[in-house]
């Protein structure tokens, strides 16, 4: 369900891989199951490719990482979030165009 340049991210990765990344992380917490998340992917793929070697950009399934997802109060899904200097600098939740999603990214250069 993901391109070649999305990272998945789990418990096992999040801290070494999203908190601790030199470049701004987007992380697009979904789960199987919700058709929005499905809807963004493709979208989320497409900018995967665009911002290679600028910004990280991977899923984490809340279904099996349901931890991450509470400790930075995701509540609903999708939500993608821009995480940068081990924080969530910024967010949105629910499926969103690509236009949106680009000024999002384009903050963080």
């Amino acid at each position: 369900m993901a391109g070649a340049n999305v990272k998945t991210f789990t418990t096992a990765n999040f801290e070494a891989d999203v908190l601790k990344s030199e470049q701004a992380v987007l992380v697009d917490f979904w789960a199987p199951w919700c058709s929005p998340c499905r809807m963004v992917a493709p979208v989320v793929d497409e900018l995967a490719d665009e911002y290679a070697g600028r910004i990280v950009i991977g899923k984490l399934n809340v279904d099996e990482n349901g931890p991450i997802s509470q400790q930075y109060g995701v509540m609903s899904i999708p939500t993608l979030g821009i995480f940068k200097g081990g924080k969530m600098v910024d967010k949105i939740t629910g499926f969103r165009g690509k236009p949106d999603l680009v000024k999002m990214l384009d903050a963080q250069l």
